[in-house]
């Protein structure tokens, strides 16, 4: 079974916004939650680049080892998932998510701003795959048409890259391989284990 993740490739990254357009449009998410944005890192000095920030789906998800309700799962493919029917909103997983994808819908104190909502790799959630339920919850699940994540399709200079693991380590490194520089990839190391796509990481190969 494929290990779903996510690479940016900030040498590519033009911060067009386009994979957060996508992913507002193919999943109609909630006015005010951005599953998906693109940051620039070291602002105004030179060499700034931009990549695109969401959910990572963590090897060891700190969102799931903090949630007192036990509202996050895994699926078979590695995509960390939640439960927003057994979500109470207290933000635990914002405060210990590196990346900042918890996100709810409301301002104000925890427990009154809604259910959290965050990137779900195109994958739905608990409900009946391709259900009204579940993409009212979730948005579409588009891993289970056999399609992969909207930002990523949607990229157009193919900076994000989203699949099975280690083709897009491979993809990677090959690109690395051709140009001679930006093997460093901006989350990789904290989300799956290893500093740069492509190394071995904990457990796995690649």
């Amino acid at each position: 079974m494929a290990r779903m993740k996510f690479v940016c490739d900030a040498e590519r990254c033009i911060e067009c916004n386009g994979c957060v357009t996508a992913c507002k449009n193919e999943n109609e998410v909630p006015w005010g939650v951005n599953r998906r944005r693109v940051v620039t890192l070291n602002d105004g000095v030179p060499g700034e680049k931009s990549i695109s920030v969401a959910c990572m789906h963590c090897s060891d998800a700190p969102c799931m080892a903090v949630c007192p309700v036990q509202c996050f799962y895994r699926t078979e493919e590695g995509v960390v998932l939640h439960d927003k029917d057994v979500c109470i909103g207290c933000g635990y997983c914002s405060y210990a998510c590196p990346f900042g994808a918890p996100q709810f819908p409301s301002k104000g104190t925890f427990g009154a701003r809604g259910k959290m909502d965050k990137c779900t790799f195109c994958a739905g959630g608990p409900e009946a795959n391709g259900s009204q339920a579940e993409f009212e919850k979730y948005g579409r699940n588009r891993l289970a048409e056999g399609k992969l994540p909207a930002c990523a399709e949607m990229c157009s200079t193919k900076a994000l890259l989203a699949g099975d693991g280690d083709v897009v380590a491979d993809i990677f490194r090959t690109r690395v391989l051709h140009r001679g520089k930006g093997a460093e990839v901006w989350g990789w190391g904290t989300a799956y284990g290893s500093q740069q796509a492509g190394k071995p990481t904990n457990g796995g190969t690649k």
